[in-house]
């Protein structure tokens, strides 16, 4: 029998019995609600890093392709994660780059949290700077549909939880 795999699935919870729980904490649903988008975000920061630079920051365009590689690298990841549990196959990796580097320090679900933070930093930057504003039609649709899928998938699974605490 082959040794159980410590992901950050199987990590932070129990075995779920209620299949509409166990839906939402699939893979293949936090990949298509959290991940994607936020490699979408990041992959938008990073081109606007490389199109947009006011003060003529010489570095500036040099971090931008390296948030799109570091984005595009998530992206094969959270897609991989998606693809293997559909096929019912558990993932010998995490959801991004920087919680790969987590799993090798023995704390994943912090790196994790660090690359949420600092996605919520690149999203806040793309609001305050007014990048958002020069968004090619193409990419503000990827960052509307990207923003749309991580927010109501979340509040989904907000409103199901708290429909099972009012009822229990």
């Amino acid at each position: 029998m082959p040794e159980k795999q410590f992901t950050l699935d199987t990590m932070m919870r129990p075995p779920e019995t209620d299949p509409i729980r166990r839906f939402f904490v699939r893979p293949v649903f936090l990949s298509l609600t959290i991940g994607i988008p936020f490699c979408i975000f990041k992959l938008l920061f990073g081109m606007m890093a490389i199109r947009e630079n006011p003060l003529g920051i010489p570095f500036f365009p040099v971090l931008g392709w390296l948030i799109v590689i570091w984005a595009l690298a998530d992206l094969l990841m959270n897609t991989g994660r998606s693809l293997l549990d559909l096929s019912h196959r558990q993932a010998g990796f995490e959801y991004c780059t920087i919680a790969q580097i987590g799993r090798i320090v023995g704390k994943p679900t912090v790196f994790l949290a660090i690359d949420t933070l600092i996605s919520f930093s690149l999203i806040c930057t793309m609001l305050w700077t007014g990048w958002i504003t020069q968004l090619s039609p193409l990419e503000s649709f990827l960052w509307y549909a990207a923003t749309t899928m991580n927010l109501i998938s979340l509040s989904l699974v907000s409103l199901y939880n708290e429909i099972r605490h009012a009822d229990a």
